[in-house]
């Protein structure tokens, strides 16, 4: 069986003004083709940056983005190159993983405080793939439930509910429920 073509993650949506990191695994297909984060219709990770920033669907990209960036929260994946058979993260070809630059994106991010993984298969590939130096500043690691429609253990107002997390850490009022 010949392997598939290899893949290849996005920018950062960063500043180096960011405090807060959101880490996905690897862009699905649909973002891949739309060349946008999150773009899956049935993504609930849009939704949720609007109830939490004001940064919804409903919004152009361009604008989506940069309401994020004006709240303190920067983009990217820790998988920056990888193979893999349509857009599930299982199907990831393990040898295949090169890990986006984090150490270096976190190092001329200074204020970067908490790192938030975007589900499980995230943080598993950040555990696996990403080394920063033992003498590194301390930052906070954690889990939230995935955004992907294939993680339909929680429905939308429990995954917001969770990922009020990122809100709070920046500090801001939280906002309720939908």
């Amino acid at each position: 069986m010949s392997r598939p073509a290899p893949l290849r993650s996005f920018a950062p949506v960063w500043r180096p003004d960011a405090r807060v990191l959101i880490l996905g695994s690897m862009p699905g297909a649909a973002s891949l083709d739309a060349a946008e984060y999150y773009a899956h219709p049935r993504n609930a990770f849009w939704p949720i940056m609007g109830a939490l920033f004001g940064a919804g669907p409903e919004l152009p990209y361009a604008a989506r983005l940069a309401r994020l960036l004006d709240a303190g929260v920067a983009l990217w994946d820790v998988i920056g190159r990888c193979e893999r058979p349509g857009s599930l993260d299982s199907r990831i070809v393990a040898d295949s993983v090169e890990p986006n630059a984090l150490a270096r994106l976190l190092a001329e991010s200074p204020r970067i405080g908490h790192v938030f993984f975007n589900g499980s298969a995230a943080e598993q590939a950040f555990r696996r793939h990403v080394r920063l130096p033992a003498d590194f500043r301390a930052i906070r690691f954690a889990r939230l439930p995935s955004t992907s429609p294939a993680h339909a253990a929680r429905d939308l107002a429990a995954k917001l509910d969770a990922w009020q997390a990122v809100r709070a850490t920046l500090g801001r009022p939280l906002a309720r429920a939908a």
